[in-house]
């Protein structure tokens, strides 16, 4: 639970900054937007390996499955967020 609060807020700041460096219009500003931007679409390109990771395993054990089933939708909800 505390990741998913965590996740919205970082998000929450993200969000503001990218607002309030969009408003400035200067240069800095642009470059810290792109920064953002970037970090988002690396941030989203690691979840999403982490997504196909979890689907390629296979187990009969259904402990295990119940975890990965349990990992898959932590990893669908932070893509989600990032989305």
């Amino acid at each position: 639970m505390a990741r998913g609060w965590e996740s919205k807020s970082v998000e929450e700041q993200r969000s503001t900054a990218l607002e309030n460096t969009a408003g400035s219009g200067t240069d800095e500003g642009r470059r810290q937007a792109a920064k953002q931007h970037a970090e988002k679409k690396r941030q989203l390109q690691t979840l999403k390996l982490q997504r196909e990771h979890i689907l390629s395993q296979k187990t009969s054990n259904p402990a295990r499955r119940t975890a990965l089933a349990s990992a898959l939708a932590e990893v669908e909800a932070q893509i989600a967020v990032l989305e």
